[in-house]
């Protein structure tokens, strides 16, 4: 189970103690930010792209959504999300709870600048019931992340 592999992975680095489970699902942004008791722009969204034979991940604030031509100028390729059965394949996690932590170092990790406007932010921790609040330094070490980017564009949240 993937989580299980996370949080063995965030022990490693003094994390452990701060995954939080759900009684309920988190598998959504309005899910999660009801769960988590925050705005649901606060929620780190962790999204899986095509790439080559691969893939790579793109964690976006909840409120923002992949920006086409951006995407395009700074990847050189148009957009396409991976399926649910792509993500269950090449990450080992399932749609709803794909997180940026424990991922094959083959897959590279794109953090969206919209979320440094947040102190911290929940991302996923590989389940569509667990989050853990980060600092987004502390997200990018976490991450592994190869950069930070700007590919995203606003989008209306409905609650």
């Amino acid at each position: 189970m993937a989580i299980e592999q996370v949080k063995r992975y965030l022990a490693e680095h003094g994390f452990e103690d701060r995954v939080m489970e759900f009684a309920t699902s988190s598998a959504t942004v309005e899910l999660a930010a009801e769960a988590v008791g925050v705005s649901p722009a606060r929620i780190a969204k962790t999204l899986s792209f095509k790439r080559g034979e691969g893939c790579m991940l793109i964690v976006l604030a909840g409120d923002t959504r992949i920006d086409n031509a951006k995407f395009k100028a700074r990847f050189g390729m148009k957009a396409a999300m991976l399926r649910p059965d792509e993500v269950a394949a090449l990450l080992g996690q399932t749609v709803g709870g794909v997180c940026p932590f424990a991922v094959d170092s083959s897959v590279p990790v794109y953090l969206d600048e919209a979320m440094k406007r947040f102190d911290t932010v929940f991302p996923a921790c590989g389940s569509a019931n667990s989050a853990i609040e980060l600092d987004c330094a502390s997200l990018f070490r976490l991450a592994q992340a190869t950069d930070w980017v700007d590919v995203s564009k606003p989008c209306a949240i409905v609650l």
